[in-house]
This record gives structure tokens, sequence and C-alpha cells, in this order.
């Protein structure tokens, strides 16, 4: 069983998270490739399974994971597909899967017949570049990604490729 586990990732969180998830679903017995959704190969045929992954800035899901689902759509409905957005911090940073997708997100699901959606807490660093980051930063920086709780939704994807 392969899987494909693809980021859009501003400032490394969500790419972070795809690493972990990646590294669960391994655990899982899953032969798994992590990369950016920038990064076009032509080869998402090839995989059982495929995890597109999209930061959240401002209520909106991450170019490079909009792009990756709009430009690999046809494979993706032939494949097994969840998505996850990460970026949700302090009070806000609910339980994962607790809150509802986005609409760009709602709109890939969609698209492509996604088995599903989860949504993470994200992390934003004290040093954050940027306006908007830096002034968020200098109240709230932290993490608030759960690798328990990304190893569990691992486990659930794994069970139903099983």
């Amino acid at each position: 069983m392969k899987a494909l586990v693809v980021y859009g990732s501003k400032r490394g969180g969500t790419k972070g998270l795809a690493q972990m998830l990646g590294d669960a679903l391994t655990e899982q017995g899953i032969e798994v490739t992590v990369r950016s959704a920038a990064v076009r190969t032509g080869d998402v045929g090839s995989y059982d399974a495929v995890v597109v992954g999209g930061a959240l800035y401002a209520g909106r899901w991450h170019k490079a994971a909009r792009r990756f689902v709009k430009r690999e759509s046809d494979a993706l409905r032939d494949t097994k597909v969840w998505l996850f957005s990460s970026g949700p911090i302090g009070d806000d940073a609910e339980p994962a899967g607790e809150m509802e997708p986005v609409g760009h997100v709602r709109a890939a699901m969609e698209r492509v017949g996604a088995v599903g959606h989860a949504t993470f807490g994200g992390r934003l660093e004290p040093d954050a570049k940027g306006f908007p980051a830096n002034a968020m930063a200098k109240k709230m920086a932290g993490d608030w990604r759960d690798p328990e709780a990304v190893s569990a939704w691992a486990k659930e994807i794994a069970a139903s490729l099983a």
C-alpha cells in the first residue's frame, strides 16, 4: 500500500504536520512519500491514497494545496483522498476534527470526492516574519499541533485502506 502526503505550508508548521502524518502512516505499514504540494511529478495516480494538507490563513486554505487539488483532480477522483487543515492557534485550536472545513476545503472535497477531513492546531514561532504574523506572535506564539491526534487520524486512514 502506497500513500502520498502533500502539503501547502508558509511557515513550516503544516510541513511538520505532514511529516508527522507520514511517520504515523509508515508505522501502520504503509509506504509513504511526503512532499510539497507545489512539486509537479505526474505520479499521483500511482498511489493508493493521497492526503492533502494546507495551512489556514485568515480562513483561506493554502494556495499550493488548492492548486494541487485542481491540477491533479482527475487522478485524485480515482483514488482515496483525505484533506487536512492546520492553523488554528490559541483558544481557536479546537480538538482535531471538531472544526468544520473552510469553504476552499469543502470545494476541494467535493471536487475529488474526498473520504474525510481533519483540522489540526497550528504553530506560530515567536520570531514569525511579516506584519500580521509578527504582531500575533508577540501575544500568542506557541505550538498547538497534537502528535497524538495526528497519529489517531493516521490509524483511521490506514484502517479504511485495509
